[in-house]
């Protein structure tokens, strides 16, 4: 069943698809032309946004429009999280044919049958909390995937605890490649072939660690039986690229570290045919992340990615990010466990509560 919101006559939502264990909303973007068989992105925004302001900014439905594949817009309630970030480490949540993870996969189900969906060209994408769940997706459901972005995110499997989850998050004390690996190999029986992994991340992100994206990319090489060390590295319009090859001379792996960049979605909004527009979380970096990453998946062209980084070079300066002071206070919190409900006025309880919430890390 399909309803328009009277807010935004693009989007639609999709009102039944399945038991929806994890109460998820979810949304799609067809484009004007769609084409029998046309390729799903599935977009899923970090804490704070919604589908339709993720949509906006990221650009995904405006070059879906002009490509004619369609996004589906996941999106979480804030009966479920007060953050309105998914919960990429509940474990509740993050495991196959279970809470959240499985309300995606229906949704993804449903579309393959009721749009038409290419079933061999669906593809996941998503920003901090939302890249983290990416991965969740391609984890839990392998086969699904022909490839997946993950934006500011983290490994998978890696966090069980607030704890645990606020350590990743700044990089610390993370598991051995070893563990990386076998939390990806025990998240389903699926033995290949695999999702392509492309990565992305400022290497000013405070909220989480770009260190976060070298482990993702040693949690993937396992699978796809690669060295831990990237084939090459590469410098695109000023921006360090790592790739890793298969046997077969493809790459398979990739990580973009885009410099002076906080945490965010990755832009070039400066040309006449630019995709998405720059806002809070979104932001001018003089590269499109989402072009780039449709023109991997052979969802966009060369000519797409040209037009959309017209506008020349651009230096970006280091923008604020969550402030690390409130991220020390809440993982001291975290390490020691202590009890503070009973600090003068909860003063001290309201800002871990708060950063908690800012996380993703509190319902």
């Amino acid at each position: 069943m399909l309803d328009k919101p009277p807010q935004n006559h693009n989007l639609v939502e999709i009102g039944r698809f399945g038991s929806n264990p994890g109460s998820l909303k979810a949304w799609l973007y067809a484009p004007s032309i769609m084409a029998p068989g046309a390729p799903l992105v599935v977009a899923l925004h970090g804490c704070t946004q919604t589908a339709e302001g993720y949509a906006a900014g990221s650009g995904w439905s405006q070059l879906a429009e002009r490509r004619g594949f369609a996004v589906l817009y996941p999106e979480q309630q804030r009966s479920n999280n007060a953050n309105l970030c998914f919960n990429w480490f509940e474990p509740g949540d993050i495991s196959r044919d279970a809470g959240e993870a499985l309300s995606i996969r229906q949704m993804i189900g449903h579309l393959v049958q009721s749009q038409g969906i290419d079933p061999k060209r669906i593809f996941i994408t998503g920003l901090s909390a939302g890249g983290a769940m990416a991965n969740v997706m391609l984890s839990t459901y392998p086969e699904i995937f022909a490839g997946g972005a993950i934006i500011g995110g983290l490994p998978y499997g890696v966090a069980g605890s607030v704890a645990e989850a606020f350590e990743r998050m700044q990089g610390r004390n993370p598991p051995t490649v070893s563990k990386l690996q076998s939390a990806l190999k025990r998240a389903s029986n699926h033995r290949g072939p695999w999702p392509t992994i492309s990565i992305w991340h400022g290497t000013h992100d405070q909220t989480v660690r770009a260190r976060n994206a070298d482990q993702i990319a040693q949690q993937w090489s396992g699978v796809h039986s690669l060295a831990i060390e990237p084939t090459r590295s590469e410098l695109i319009r000023g921006h360090n690229r790592k790739v890793w090859l298969d046997a077969k001379g493809m790459e398979v792996i990739e990580i973009y570290l885009v410099k002076g960049m906080g945490h965010g979605v990755p832009l070039a909004t400066g040309s006449d045919r630019a995709i998405g527009r720059a806002g809070p979380h979104m932001l001018e970096a003089a590269i499109s992340s989402t072009v780039r990453i449709a023109h991997a998946w052979n969802l966009a062209t060369e000519a797409d990615v040209e037009e959309a980084e017209s506008a020349g070079s651009f230096v970006r300066r280091e923008e604020p990010d969550v402030a690390p002071s409130t991220i020390e206070r809440a993982l001291s919190y975290a390490r020691s466990r202590a009890n503070v409900a009973s600090a003068p006025d909860g003063k001290i309880a309201k800002v871990i509560n708060d950063a908690l919430r800012a996380a993703g890390l509190m319902r």
